[in-house]
Order: C-alpha cells, then structure tokens, then sequence
C-alpha cells in the first residue's frame, strides 16, 4: 500500500477552507493508503506567537481534525513537535539546499515582503516540509495547487540526497540482459491534487485564511455562520434585486458546488442568471446545505470535548508510531551519511 503524508498548522478550530482543500479529502483517502497526517507546529513558530495560545490551537486543531472523520484506526495523527527527527532531518537537508532555491519559492517571497525582519525559519519553511514528507518516505502527497512548488523542492531535495548518499542497487530484469536501477532510498514525492478549487474567503479577495478574518469555522453555530455568509462578497455587477448575475464569478456559487447536491447547484446558477433569485436567497439555500453537512461534525466534536483524555490518548499513540517509523529512517540516513 502506497504511504501519503500531510501536515496542516494549529490555527485552532478547522474552517470550510481547511475541510474542503485538505481535510475531507484526507478523510476519503486514510481508507486507500497508508496515511499519515500531522499537525505541524514548527511550522507554526514562523511567526511571533504565545506558547499558550499555541498549546490551546494545537489541541483545538487536533479534535476538529477527530470530528471531521479522521480515524486513528485507519491513519497516524500526531503533532509534529512529538517526533523530533523531523527538524534533525530539515538539518541535513539544509546543508544540500541552495540558498537561492529558498529565496524563489514564491511564499516565502509573498510572505517576506510583508515582514519588516525576516527569519531564516522562514526561509527554510520548505526545508523542513520536505523533511516532514521524506521522514516517512511517502510516494504521495495530497496538496493543494499552492504547495506544488514547495513540494516540487522536495522532490528535488531527495533526488540530491539519493545521487550524493545512496549507492543504487542494479539487477538485471528478469528474463533479459537488461539491468534496471532500483529506485533511490527517498522517493521522489507526486503531488496527490485535492479535488477542491483553491476556497476564497468570505471577502472574495484572498484564499480563506484566520489572519485575514474572512473564514467560517466548521464548529460555529448556525446564526453565526450566517451571521457571515448575509453581507459575504458576490458577483459585483449584480448591484440590483433584478440584475441578472454570473455565477461562474461568484464564491457563493462555488460554495454550493463544495456543498450543495448538484440539481441544487444547477438550480442556483439557473436563478442567478435569470435574476429568479437575489443574492440573499442564494446564500440562504448555501446556509442550509453547509449545515446538513456540519451538524455530524459539530455532533462528534462534543462527544469528544467530553473526554479530553482521548484526543492526548491519540496523538500519543500516533507519535509512538510516527517516532518508530522516522527512527529507522534517521538510522538509515545517518549510516549512509557516515554520521554515528
């Protein structure tokens, strides 16, 4: 069975842009492949942050990830920071990456134009992403379209690490004269792209995100999830009640397609091109469907807030079994290196 590997960073509670580019796609495949998911809180410190605030988003991130259908029967979930050869690997692969590679990944440029100083943490963000997936030696990385270059990087970093430390082994095919190359001791990781268009917030401006306050969270209520949803950004020209829309150009009409039956969703788009409906309709229909698909999730994360043990119990146990698997790479990895 293939293995996969993915991360998400301690936000806090999972909003509809984190479930439907990352997570319920997770959910879907810890049935296929032998997966891996991690809440990755080096990743986290980046920026400046309060240790408490930390510690309390981690665990809120945890239990929304339990709630949204992750199984630790089918999958290893555990915090990054629990399994410390993550950073002793991201250590070794700095030493193979060139600077200039880091300096044009495209976020940390996005990223460092916004700072006044910039951290080499920041810098190395990808480093150790590569590390996270390479530790655990996974074929498949399940990604949205804004990561593909950083794991393009991974790729690169295990092909450098493979040419320069592992010895390939060369046999002959069966049956023939012809010799094949085994492949090398890290994969070379393929993007495994989630179904999901790239989720714009609730401002139509940028990609949903906390820090910039234009998400709904799966575990709020339904007056506050519309609450958001009333005033949220649609097809600017439909300024008027009877002005007929586009709803290719709306995010409220590709919410619906995230959530909505499809004769809805064909419905919709029927009546914002027809001005049948306004835009207060349309979202009143969204509200609805978004609640059928929460009210389990919301459902399950009580039950589980009512026994915080279990949500200790399964990080515990997903990082014992993260730690075994990242410990016999580190002893491979060191071996080959010549490291003791």
């Amino acid at each position: 069975m293939s293995r996969i590997f993915s991360g998400i960073q301690p936000s806090g509670s999972l909003h509809i842009g984190n479930y439907l580019g990352a997570v319920k796609n997770w959910v879907d495949l810890q049935h296929k492949y032998e997966s891996f998911f991690c809440v990755v809180d080096y990743h986290a410190i980046t920026v400046p942050y309060e240790p408490a605030e930390l510690r309390a988003r981690t665990a809120d991130m945890a239990l929304s990830l339990l709630a949204a259908g992750l199984d630790p029967a089918k999958c290893t979930l555990f915090v990054q920071s629990m399994v410390p050869e993550h950073t002793e690997l991201a250590w070794i692969f700095n030493t193979l990456t060139p600077l200039g590679e880091l300096e044009r990944q495209t976020q940390f440029k996005d990223k460092a134009s916004r700072e006044q100083s910039v951290t080499a943490g920041l810098l190395n963000y990808p480093v150790l992403q590569a590390a996270d997936i390479l530790l655990y030696r996974a074929e498949l990385v399940p990604v949205g379209e804004d990561q593909v270059q950083h794991l393009e990087l991974s790729r690169e970093i295990a092909r450098k690490w493979n040419s320069r430390f592992d010895t390939p082994l060369v046999a002959r095919k069966a049956g023939t004269s012809k010799k094949e190359e085994a492949p090398g001791f890290f994969p070379e990781p393929k993007a495994l792209l989630t179904p999901a268009r790239r989720i714009m917030g609730l401002d139509g401006q940028a990609k949903m995100s906390k820090s910039l306050g234009n998400t709904v969270d799966l575990l709020e209520s339904p007056e506050s999830i519309w609450e958001k949803l009333r005033p949220a950004v649609t097809d600017p020209k439909r300024v008027r009640r009877s002005d007929p829309g586009t709803p290719e150009v709306c995010n409220i009409y590709h919410l619906h397609k995230a959530f909505s039956p499809a004769a809805t969703v064909e419905h919709v788009a029927v009546q914002c091109r027809t001005a049948g409906w306004g835009c207060i309709d349309c979202k009143k229909v969204l509200a609805e469907s978004i609640e059928k698909e929460l009210v389990p999730i919301r459902n399950r994360a009580k039950e589980i807030a009512a026994n915080p043990k279990r949500v200790v119990d399964v990080l515990a146990a997903g990082a014992d079994h993260a730690r075994s698997v990242a410990r016999q790479t580190m002893g491979e990895v060191k071996t080959k290196m010549g490291l003791l």
